[in-house]
């Protein structure tokens, strides 16, 4: 029989002891049946994870890709190699505190058939307050309570598989930065509902996006991506003016508005992928969640 949780893992290999934390929390889940899915991008046609012995369960299974991929393609490769009903994307550096986690989430989904994807409770293991960004709402001051939301956090997050399926998976060109939103408003699209879940908790070290040096190109290159993809033109048309509003309040460095600029040009100037509109309808049900799409 075919577990019930596939819990898809990145890793670059180069962070032995996070992994194998990440991996015994998911492998310790109790009274669900689960696997886990490694995929390690730019490794050897050897490569194996490391010698500790929660790396010999057999309930892992390794997907070896000799190059980055990026996010979304590595992601998509460990669906593909999955066989459970709901999947879990789970960050190496991240874990379950919670050995009961899967339980509560495979007795989610079961109970509810519209509800398509859980986005996680991100807690800093320091005790630190947490990051805005890990709460997908406009109104992010308070973790704890739980909601309706048009997106979720792509590394800790739990889905129906035919959610993600309907929504056409997660899209590969994009590498890196908004490639949940864009699989988040497709399976609104399709039906489904996206839940803020403040009782599924994963644990995250506080750190920042910008640490990555693509941080600005992408995000803004992947943001048009994200309108000329999805939005019908005349809300894609707002979404995009209210975000170079945005960015140009927020951000007043040089050192950040110069890859930003460029990658919005490049958003443009090269090809997005398949165009494939929400409905006027969704748009209006998102509108209704408190996250209309123009913002």
């Amino acid at each position: 029989m075919n577990p019930s949780l596939s819990v898809v893992v990145l890793t670059m290999g180069n962070r032995p002891a996070e992994l194998e934390r990440a991996i015994r929390s998911a492998l310790d889940q109790e009274h669900v049946d689960l696997e886990v899915v490694l995929v390690g991008q730019g490794v050897t046609g050897d490569w194996t994870p490391g010698d500790a012995p929660v790396f010999e369960d057999k309930r892992i299974h390794l997907v070896r890709l000799p190059e980055n991929v990026g996010i979304p393609a590595g992601r998509n490769r460990g669906v593909e190699a999955s066989t459970g009903e709901i999947i879990l994307f789970l960050d190496d550096d991240g874990w379950y505190r919670s050995t009961r986690l899967g339980a509560y989430l495979r007795d989610r989904f079961e109970s509810d058939p519209r509800l398509g994807i859980i986005s996680f409770r991100v807690k800093d293991p320091e005790g630190g307050l947490g990051e805005r960004r890990h709460v997908p709402r406009l109104r992010a001051g308070d973790p704890e309570r739980s909601s309706a939301v048009t997106t979720f956090l792509g590394g800790a997050c739990a889905m129906r598989r035919a959610a993600f399926d309907a929504a056409g998976g997660l899209p590969e060109r994009f590498f890196y930065a908004h490639e949940e939103t864009d699989l988040a408003w497709q399976a609104i699209n399709a039906g489904y509902r996206i839940e803020y879940d403040a009782t599924a908790v994963m644990f995250h070290p506080a750190v920042l996006p910008t640490r990555h040096e693509m941080f600005y190109r992408y995000n803004a290159r992947n943001r048009v991506w994200l309108a000329r993809r999805n939005l019908p033109w005349p809300i894609a048309l707002t979404y995009l003016g209210v975000w170079v509003f945005l960015t140009l309040f927020r951000e007043r460095r040089p050192a950040a508005l110069k890859p930003w600029c460029r990658g919005f040009v490049e958003g443009w100037r090269m090809p997005a992928g398949a165009r494939r509109p929400i409905t006027w309808r969704t748009a209006w049900r998102m509108t209704r969640t408190g996250r209309p799409p123009v913002i």
